[in-house]
Parts: structure tokens; sequence; C-alpha cells
């Protein structure tokens, strides 16, 4: 789906203008030069404009004569010009776009939990693509016409708003308040500090991951209301470094959260829909290994402390976010024993 660019209308504006403007100019020209009644001068210009060949009202003076050769010579111009452009706004695509507008804009009415992308560069454009390929709507927000890729425009998943991000009325557009979660990429720190700051004032439930060039930005991010900063050159050093020292580690660890959905899943299972009978029950007790044949690989507690590799006798809470690891009917199965 794809919003509307409003410079693509221009010229349908500009035409429907001409054709009020030219008929005005020819009424209000035959009253002065002529000085037809208001009747006679429409009645005149009409005829002028169109070309069909009628007796004119009154004889004309010189200088009529004169303005109704300017009117008709205006007037070849004029048509030629409007046929055009709505011929070129009917088969050219542009019509079709518009259709597509209001479309989406009803759908805009009933999108719930989706993702804001705000900037679709190289970040910006592989978080989007990453979140479609999980079935998410993904709202982008992008200034720049030409960095939206025509080859995906029309993915049921993906909506595009040309604006500016760190203005509130384009993040009201995308449904901020309606929001699961807000990824903005934009390449300056300031622009990026003023979205999270919006975002969080209109939403404060939402999850916000922030793209930072500055180490000094990360602390300020945060205090934004930011959940988690990230730093793509600090990343992107880190990994080289770590493909030196433990090159297959990385790779593995790649395979497994980079390639999602196929032979193997890794995913974060929130426990708070726990059935009462498994309540307040060991690992080992529910024995979700031998009935599932997922693993649970770590845990984040309700104070927000991670477990690793946690043992058999960890008592499992509403409030415990289990990681689990598996292929995708594995992990299906595992959830299946949570609810």
């Amino acid at each position: 789906m794809l919003i509307i660019f409003p410079k693509k209308r221009k010229s349908l504006y500009f035409s429907i203008i001409l054709l009020i403007l030219v008929p005005i100019i020819g009424t209000i020209g035959y009253i002065y030069i002529e000085d037809y009644t208001f009747i006679e001068a429409l009645f005149m210009t009409i005829i002028t404009i169109s070309t069909v060949g009628f007796e004119v009202v009154k004889p004309l003076s010189q200088n009529g004569i004169l303005f109704t050769s300017f009117l008709i010579l205006i007037s070849f111009g004029m048509l030629g010009y409007i046929i055009s452009t709505i011929t070129s706004y009917l088969f050219g695509g542009e019509f079709q776009e518009n259709i597509k507008k209001r479309r989406m804009e009803k759908e805009f009415e009933k999108i719930e939990n989706h993702v804001i992308v705000c900037g679709y560069g190289r970040n910006g454009k592989q978080a989007a693509n990453e979140l479609i390929g999980e079935s998410r709507n993904v709202i982008v927000i992008e200034k720049r016409e030409r960095n939206i890729d025509e080859e995906v425009i029309e993915n049921k998943y993906l909506h595009f708003i040309n604006g500016d991000a760190s203005h509130e009325d384009i993040l009201l557009k995308a449904r901020v308040n309606k929001a699961s979660a807000l990824i903005t990429t934009l390449p300056s720190d300031a622009d990026n500090l003023f979205v999270v700051l919006t975002a969080r004032d209109f939403n404060k439930k939402m999850t916000i991951i922030s793209r930072a060039s500055d180490e000094h930005s990360d602390s300020k991010l945060k205090r934004a209301g930011a959940t988690n900063v990230i730093m793509p050159d600090k990343v992107g050093g880190s990994r080289m470094a770590k493909l030196v020292s433990n090159p297959d580690v990385v790779e593995f660890l790649e395979n497994i959260m980079l390639k999602s959905g196929g032979t193997v899943n890794l995913e974060e299972i929130p426990c708070n829909k726990l059935p009462f009978s498994l309540r307040g029950r060991t690992i080992r007790e529910i024995n979700i290994k031998k009935k599932s044949g997922a693993n649970i690989i770590g845990m984040k507690l309700e104070n927000g402390e991670y477990v690793y590799n946690p043992p058999s006798n960890f008592v499992i809470t509403e409030k415990t976010m289990l990681f689990v690891l598996g292929t995708p009917k594995q992990v299906n199965d595992f959830k299946n024993l949570l609810n």
C-alpha cells in the first residue's frame, strides 16, 4: 500500500483552476469590452471556448474581435493541457494510487498492534523486511520519496506515509497511540530523540527502539523513553572482532536469530496466561522438555534479571519470560502446554 505524494496532484488541481478561470476571464471581458449582459457574455464565452460555431450574440467591435481571437487561442492551449493532464491522471497510475490511498486510510482506522519504522534507509529497510517476514503489520514513515522501494510497496503488511517522522501529525497519522512498537532509524540523533519523546508521550506502553550514532546519545535516548538503543557502528565492530576470536559461535547464533521460522526457532514466551495447575511448579515438575522437545535456555525474571540455562528446580511464575529453543513444531507444542 502507498500513500499518494501531494505534489503528484498539483497538475490536476491547476487544470481545474484553468477550467474555472478562463470562462470567468471571458465573461468579464465581454461585459467590459462589448457591454454584454452577464448571460450574453457567458454564452459568448462558452461558444468561443467550445468552438461550436454558433453566431455571435451581437456584432463585435475591433477590440471584441481581438479579445475573441485571444480567447480562442488560450482555449486551445488550455483544453490540450487539461485533456493530457486528465488522461495522464486516469491512465498513468495516479488515479489508481488515489483509490489505494482511500482504501489504506480506511485500513488505518482499524490497524492496531503494528510496528512503526521511522526512516527507510539501509537500517530501516532491513528492519521492515524482517518484520513483514514475520507477518507483522508495518507502517514506514519516510520523507524522501526516492528511498521508497517500489518492489515491496504492494506487500499487504507494508504501508507507507510520505512525511517527516519528527512531526506529531505524521506520527498520529501512523496511529502511534495504537502501535505495539516503534523503530526510529533516522540519521540524526536529534531527530531520533524528538521522535522518541513524542512517541512515548502518545503511547506509554509501546516498545521503542532507536538508532544512535554518538555514544553520548545512548543515555539521552533512554531517558527520553527509548526501550533499547542500537549503535550500528559499535555492533558492527564488535561482530567483526568476535568473528576473529569465535567465528563459529557468531555464525551459529546468527543462524538461529536471522533464520528463524526454518528448522529452528528461538522465541520469547511470556507466562502471564499460565494455567492454574502449572503455577508455582518447577521446570522438572512441568517436564516441558519431554512433552514438547523444546529447551528452555534462559529466563527473564520480574525484576529484570536474566537467568541463563536455568536449573530444573527453578520455579516458573506468571511474571516469568521464557526463552525457548526448538523446531517450529516443538516451540508451538511448548506454547500449547502453557495455555
